[in-house]
């Protein structure tokens, strides 16, 4: 990600997880703010409103569940 993307406020059923492998972001969920460092994780609940901007260019690895329609194969016809 970007070093000054930001990505706007939004909610979705799915539980997020995330680890931050590289950088830094500064992540809004509800109406708590937390600055996120390389080697720190986040949980997100399902229909909670969250965003982040992105400080540093940074490199995340999150986790949906349940997974997403949208990340699965489409199938071959």
């Amino acid at each position: 990600m970007d070093a000054g993307a930001v990505l706007p406020k939004h909610a979705h059923l799915h539980e997020q997880t995330g680890y931050l492998t590289e950088g830094k972001i500064r992540l809004t969920i509800g109406k708590q703010v937390f600055e996120v460092n390389k080697g720190d994780s986040w949980c997100i609940p399902g229909n909670t409103s969250h965003s982040a901007e992105i400080l540093k260019e940074s490199v995340a690895v999150e986790v949906f569940s349940p997974v997403r329609d949208e990340y699965l194969p489409q199938k071959v016809k």
